[in-house]
């Protein structure tokens, strides 16, 4: 059985140039030559001087130290690896343009080009079967493909449904979520009702008697509500979404930073994909309101999820129209914002319902 060899950069190699690691790059092929110092006849400094670098030249110079056929020959023990050169299509120079919609991709070519995902097969499967490094992932990840079609990340169709979502199914799925929680806490700041897992239906006569100080409390806390989630939604973009220098360099955590947001940057035009199926914004939103309620009384933190619950369906919708359609004045500036995010500079740029969070933060992207 032939052994794959892996896909690493540059980047990678460079940091392999001491005695205890020590790589270098020949052609397109990458050696781990770290065993090989000890046994060098020109001695194991001559090595570490160019290790982590290219050495084809250097091997050819003949003052620094002249090689042999067998020396070349006996190399080929040592390779781990070849260096992946991918296409960068991301740009510090890239405008957006109100009419900006790129080219479809050629998945046939670009897989030839890129040796990285093959588009026209399930994508996870690939990932979790990778055979290069974090950061050649990192660095073609947010290299973004177009396709006319949502590429498939699962091969069972069952799997394949539950990936794909139509942004109406969120304010479809979510809203009313948000409504009876609204719901609940105008009535708990009214008087005491029957516990959610008790009885969850609504005693709606009991409205009759929300006085107008109950309908402002639960407005402040729909209102806090909306602001905790601009802050989450910058929090959880930046550093749980882009959370790649923590990332650890295995199959199992690319796959799940792959299926989070990865996919969103190697496919950003895909419409199927730019919304949160509800299964993953129920799983995400678990801890924060279980937090909620840890923390605040029932009827505040009732109050407090339905604003930002709403906040989200605004955000998730905005974020599929900032893709896809055409957009007032103040969405044009933020869909140039946001495609600079994709197509610039993925680490600036967190915000999609506003940059205030950006602002505080040092990390807006100038378009």
């Amino acid at each position: 059985m032939l052994k794959r060899v892996r896909i690493y950069t540059e980047e990678d190699v460079a940091a392999h140039n001491t005695s205890s690691s020590c790589w270098v790059i020949r052609g397109q092929k990458i050696y781990d030559v770290t065993s090989f110092l000890p046994d060098h006849p020109g001695g194991d400094d001559l090595i570490l001087k160019y290790g982590g670098t290219e050495i084809t030249e250097v091997m050819k110079d003949a003052d620094e130290h002249e090689h042999s056929d067998s020396a070349y020959e006996m190399m080929a023990e040592y390779v781990i690896g070849r260096l992946g050169t991918g296409e960068l299509t991301v740009s510090d120079d890239w405008e957006a343009t109100d009419d900006f919609h790129p080219d479809d991709t050629n998945e046939a070519e670009d897989y030839e080009k890129n040796q990285f995902l093959d588009l026209r097969k399930p994508l996870l499967r690939q990932v979790w079967q990778a055979n290069f490094s974090k950061s050649y992932y990192l660095k073609q990840v947010h290299q973004p493909r177009h396709l006319a079609e949502s590429a498939r990340l699962f091969g069972p169709d069952v799997l394949e449904s539950f990936t794909r979502t139509v942004w109406y199914v969120v304010p479809i799925f979510w809203l009313p979520i948000a409504g009876y929680l609204f719901l609940r806490s105008l009535l708990q700041f009214t008087g005491p009702i029957a516990d959610f897992w008790v009885d969850p239906r609504l005693p709606l006569r009991a409205l009759l008697l929300v006085s107008p100080q109950t309908v402002t409390k639960t407005m402040i806390c729909f209102f806090l509500g909306n602001i905790i989630w601009t802050i989450l939604e910058y929090t959880l973009h930046r550093f749980l979404f882009h959370i790649d220098d923590y990332l650890p360099d295995s199959p199992p955590f690319l796959t799940l930073h792959f299926l989070l947001h990865g996919v969103h940057h190697y496919l950003p035009m895909d419409r199927l994909r730019l919304v949160m199926p509800p299964t993953l914004f129920a799983a995400l939103q678990f801890p924060f309101t279980q937090l909620a309620y840890k923390l605040f009384p029932v009827a505040v933190a009732n109050g407090i999820i339905a604003g930002a619950f709403t906040f989200y369906v605004l955000y998730d919708c905005m974020h599929y129209a900032l893709h896809h359609t055409k957009l007032p004045q103040y969405m044009k500036e933020m869909k140039k914002y946001h495609l600079a995010h994709h197509y610039k500079n993925f680490e600036l740029g967190f915000g999609v319902t506003s940059k205030v969070w950006d602002y505080v933060f040092n990390t807006v992207l100038p378009v």
